[in-house]
């Protein structure tokens, strides 16, 4: 008696080709982009590839992909933070500040910086979720304040717009060591900076592909409701977002402060936007649940590639927001036709 063939769907067949998986990378984009920006520069700039200059592009990268990454998850979980450049500035200034005017180590300005910058994040995650608001104006709150209190409380108890210098202070040469040290390998200086944005890169790129907080941050981006209602901690994964920003904000800061040992009130001002620019580059939505920690750290370089590729070749630096905003759109447009191309393949 014969047998109908067996017909079951097999392994094989369910393989996802890497053609296919390829398309679905959120960061495929901006690799693209990445390697046209490089070899652009590396014409149009003879000094571009000496191992000085890529080690100065990547610094100027690192100073923004240490934000761009943890706002680069916070926008995968459908949210956006306005407040993260001047909150960059107000961990540098309560560092400063607490120090200065205790005559403690520096450390316990640090320790107490890291305090502060982390209950701003919790509050923005805790307004948002406790009055539905959009983040744009809770956000755009905190930094209107947070602008204020930066001038404010630096008048006050300085008298002028910068902190006094703790250079002089114990416990700063540990702390520089750790936020604004220089490294020397084969003769080439590179900034700590760089070691701490690969180290953020790697911590959230395993949190959001091998863990369950990472299921939860693209799930309340793509569709909130539905999230919670399949046991989906929604309220704790937008606050631990939040506060993701603020650990940034609080390294950056020590970076600022131990790096010039003086920190500038009015710093920070429109750095936000960068740090989003730089997620959207690198493959993150407007809309949320779709994006990785690995594009935004290339967007990031693209936005070190172009600040100080356009130096490298003596050009006029006025264009450099053009050349961005211009990254800005081709990046986006050719994210959403990688995305519609992967959908179609799926």
């Amino acid at each position: 008696m014969s047998t109908a063939p067996d017909t079951a769907p097999t392994g094989r067949l369910l393989r996802t080709s890497p053609l296919r998986r390829l398309l679905a990378r959120p960061e495929l984009g901006s690799v693209v982009g990445a390697a046209a920006v490089f070899v652009f520069f590396a014409f149009a700039a003879d000094s571009f590839l000496r191992p000085a200059s890529l080690s100065t592009v990547l610094y100027a990268a690192s100073t923004i992909g240490i934000m761009a990454v943890p706002v680069a998850l916070l926008m995968i979980g459908g949210e956006f933070d306005l407040s993260a450049g001047v909150m960059v500035t107000s961990s540098a200034l309560v560092s400063s500040m607490v120090s200065y005017q205790l005559t403690a180590n520096v450390w316990v300005g640090v320790a107490v910086s890291l305090l502060v910058t982390l209950a701003i994040g919790a509050f923005n995650g805790i307004m948002l979720t406790r009055t539905g608001l959009p983040s744009f104006i809770i956000t755009l709150g905190t930094f209107l304040m947070l602008t204020g209190m930066n001038l404010g409380f630096t008048k006050l108890i300085s008298g002028t717009v910068s902190t006094q210098s703790i250079a002089d202070m114990e416990g700063f040469p540990t702390a520089h060591d750790l936020f604004a040290s220089t490294l020397t390998l084969g003769g080439v200086d590179f900034k700590v900076t760089i070691l701490w944005w690969f180290a953020l890169v790697a911590l959230a790129s395993w949190i959001l592909l091998r863990t369950r907080a990472g299921n939860w941050i693209f799930a309340v981006g793509g569709n909130k409701d539905a999230a919670r209602a399949v046991g989906v901690p929604v309220t704790a994964t937008k606050i631990g977002l939040y506060m993701g920003v603020a650990l940034g904000a609080w390294i950056s800061g020590q970076h600022l402060l131990f790096s010039y040992d003086v920190v500038q009130s009015g710093e920070g001002v429109g750095n936000e936007l960068i740090y989003i620019i730089a997620a959207v580059i690198g493959g993150c939505l407007i809309t949320g649940g779709y994006g990785s920690a690995v594009g935004s750290a290339i967007g990031a370089l693209i936005f070190g590639m172009t600040s100080k590729g356009i130096v490298f070749a003596e050009w006029n630096p006025d264009w450099f927001k053009f050349f961005l905003g211009a990254m800005l759109l081709l990046a986006t447009l050719l994210n959403a036709w990688v995305r519609k191309r992967a959908e179609a393949a799926a």
